[in-house]
């Protein structure tokens, strides 16, 4: 008996993530779950610079403000529940102090220029359309910082409004690279507060327009756009709450390895794929606990990790391990 859906999924014949690749990670918290297996297995790579980003116009707004090196100055940020936050970053960069907050933001806004400049690839995961805007300034936000729901209106992003805001972000990054291979997904967590149809209509919209953009016959860039189908894996062959956390909203880390092995399938070299377990021995060893530290086996076991440690170093710059 054949108990799922399988969805047919074709290793990429070009363009794959390697151990030369360098990786860009933009959008919601499930380009984090995809960006820690990059990280455990020591590829190159920078995940959100400016925290989760879970609507397009915030993507966007990221990367057309590093193309033109906008410089954070006092009027970009405001003081709210004893912090000092951005309307266009999470959270996790908000600071008590303001100095520190720009430090912060130029500082991340010169990694994403320094990033999508050299990257070989960018991944790019949209959360939801439902966007919330700022009624005095009347902007579009990419965090509340849980300032009072009446300060905005919330708003559903059209089809045509995220396929032009596509269209925006892939212009200014192939302004500065032109070799740079684009892959979208859509996020398959649900984003339940905006309600259950409410949140169907978002992902319907999102997905809309990124195969607009992909069908685009006369787009120059047509050859380096993809689509990797994260969220029909998780809603076709993970049908089940047996994939989900507690919160029965964000995936489990059954679920996030079942899609990282199918991205892994589809957009990793063969080549990639041997170091990979290289570096998951090495890593494994690492966590290893001995019942003596002090035996002679232990020693024995400590040199020869130590032998693969430098061997993997010496052929990867880019690579290190910390004992």
């Amino acid at each position: 008996m054949n108990l799922q859906t399988k969805i047919p999924l074709k290793p990429q014949t070009h363009n794959q993530i390697d151990y030369h690749a360098n990786v860009l990670l933009l959008g919601s918290c499930f380009v984090e779950n995809i960006g820690q297996k990059l990280d455990y297995f020591k590829f190159r790579n920078l995940q959100n610079p400016f925290g989760i980003l879970f609507h397009p116009l915030a993507i966007q707004n990221l990367i057309s403000n590093a193309v033109t090196k906008k410089v954070y100055k006092e009027e970009d940020v405001f003081f709210h529940n004893e912090q000092w936050h951005s309307f266009e970053a999470h959270s996790v960069l908000s600071n008590t102090s303001k100095t520190a907050l720009l430090d912060e933001l130029n500082a991340q806004i010169q990694f994403t220029r320094n990033q999508i400049e050299s990257a070989s690839h960018i991944i790019i995961t949209l959360g939801t359309a439902w966007v919330y805007r700022d009624i005095e300034s009347t902007t579009v936000v990419a965090n509340c910082h849980k300032v009072p729901q009446k300060k905005f209106s919330k708003e559903l992003l059209s089809v045509t409004d995220i396929l032009k805001s596509l269209q925006v972000f892939i212009q200014h990054i192939k302004s500065v690279n032109q070799s740079a291979n684009i892959i979208f997904t859509v996020s398959p967590i649900r984003h339940l507060k905006d309600g259950f149809i409410e949140n169907t209509q978002s992902k319907a919209h999102l997905i809309t327009a990124i195969h607009a953009l992909l069908n685009e016959k006369a787009s120059p860039n047509k050859g380096q756009l993809y689509y990797f189908p994260s969220y029909e894996i998780m809603m076709d062959e993970l049908r089940d709450y047996r994939f989900y956390a507690d919160d029965m909203i964000h995936l489990n880390q059954t679920a996030i390895h079942y899609i990282w092995n199918a991205f892994k399938r589809v957009w990793v070299s063969d080549d990639a794929l041997k170091t990979m377990d290289e570096v998951d021995a090495i890593q494994r060893g690492l966590q290893h606990k001995p019942f003596n530290s002090n035996s002679e086996a232990h020693q024995l076991f400590l040199k020869k990790l130590s032998e693969k440690k430098v061997k993997l170093e010496t052929s990867f710059p880019h690579i290190s391990f910390k004992f």
